[in-house]
């Protein structure tokens, strides 16, 4: 028990919902629905309207977090990780259950959190050390390294309520990556800085994450960042724990229902059954439904005929979410000769580094005579498969669907002119 940071035991956390209008998000907002319906008001703060509904963000979720573990949280939308990771900062207070840190927290869930609006960045960084329990000598040894990371200089001595959002995020990671607090809790609020600042920060993740003397809890949607960064894993579903454990494992169980391994035979009408095809990691039994940007992996396709067609030949194409081709693979092209189709026969066509960028891709794959280009069978969009983010060489940045459709060189040389 002694190296546990983070207990959590059955936390939930619920809130009523009003359906007759807006739940009131103000002080201000509170006293004029008082004010112009002072009587439905009233029957909902004595339980008494039934237009409210209970609606639990997060509710059962236990899980523990050694000392010094790198814990990523994933999960679609809306379901309950923001409000998780307010729990856990003691942002908002749960329903029920609780949930025991051991150490100084520091938070960065959104654009702001702990800074106040009328004090200057000097100032919020020497209140946000406090807050953290630190003294102001520890504060004054790290002050220089804040301010350099958060590039705000210029701007130390103007209240942060003048800060662009950009600023704002800058300087608030800034302050909770440098102060070394025992407990770093992360939200996906580094998506909203450009790239040049997103790359410093997850350089800074990955160190706090290597170093093994600070514990981090790490919210992203970004799986390449998760797999490079988490040595544990937590998948939330409908505010509930829907798995935990390793990375890996979890990740896949993740991507699971997004997409979908065609199982269904295709038969054609000249007797030809494709029996099964799928993506799949060397060396695995069953299809994969994501693999990794450059990762290697292979293309299996079972298929036969009691026919035994002569001078055959097997094409795989694949396309991507738009619908265009980005590859088209012919077994006459790719080291075999026309071939005679038997009873079961599967092809294998590896791909040594997959080099489509991230994304989502649908595969295709027909038997055709190459002479005539005679199409015996056809099966469109037979499986799906998913290419996941990875970081580039210096582990910062991931590669993105942004950088194209396919990385075509690996690796770049200077010759100096003589």
């Amino acid at each position: 028990m002694d190296n546990i940071a983070i207990s959590v035991e059955g936390i939930g956390k619920m809130y009523r919902l009003d359906h007759e209008g807006q739940q009131p998000d103000s002080f201000r907002a509170a006293l004029t629905a008082m004010a112009t319906s002072p009587f439905r008001r009233f029957r909902q703060l004595q339980g008494t309207d039934h237009t409210m509904e209970e609606f639990w963000a997060v509710r059962g979720v236990s899980f523990e977090v050694k000392a010094g573990e790198v814990l990523g949280v994933i999960g679609r939308n809306g379901a309950g990780k923001s409000t998780l990771l307010k729990i856990l900062s003691r942002i908002v207070e749960p329903t029920e259950g609780r949930a025991v840190m051991r150490g100084r927290v520091a938070s960065l869930l959104e654009v702001g959190t702990g800074f106040h609006p009328e004090l200057t960045g000097r100032e919020n960084i020497y209140l946000n050390g406090s807050i953290l329990g630190m003294r102001r000598r520890e504060i004054d040894d790290k002050f220089d390294q804040i301010v350099e990371f958060a590039e705000v200089e210029k701007f130390l001595d103007t209240p942060v309520k003048r800060y662009s959002s950009g600023m704002y995020v800058r300087l608030a990671f800034a302050v909770a990556a440098h102060l070394e607090p025992e407990i770093l809790i992360v939200d996906e609020v580094l998506a909203v800085g450009d790239t040049q600042f997103q790359k410093k920060c997850i350089g800074k993740m990955k160190d706090i994450a290597e170093s093994g003397n600070r514990t981090v809890v790490f919210v992203s949607h970004n799986m390449g960042a998760v797999r490079a960064l988490c040595s544990s894993c937590l998948y939330l579903v409908a505010g509930s724990v829907a798995s935990q454990g390793s990375v890996e494992r979890v990740i896949s169980q993740y991507l699971e229902p997004a997409v979908h391994q065609r199982q269904a035979s295709v038969v054609s009408s000249y007797g030809i059954q494709l029996f099964e095809a799928g993506m799949y990691v060397p060396g695995e039994t069953s299809p994969t439904r994501a693999v990794y940007f450059q990762d290697p992996c292979e293309i299996r396709i079972r298929i036969g005929s009691q026919r035994g067609f002569e001078q055959a030949g097997l094409v795989v194409r694949v396309f991507d979410d738009l619908g265009l081709l980005v590859s088209s693979l012919n077994s006459c092209e790719e080291g075999v000769e026309a071939f005679t189709l038997g009873p079961d026969q599967t092809f294998l066509y590896p791909v040594p580094s997959m080099s489509l960028m991230p994304g989502r891709y649908s595969v295709s794959i027909f038997v055709y005579r190459p002479h005539d280009g005679t199409k015996y069978m056809e099966a469109d969009s037979f499986f799906e498969f998913e290419v996941l983010e990875a970081l580039i060489p210096d582990g910062t940045v991931p590669y993105s669907r942004h950088h194209g459709v396919a990385r075509f060189v690996n690796g770049c040389t200077v010759a100096v002119a003589s």
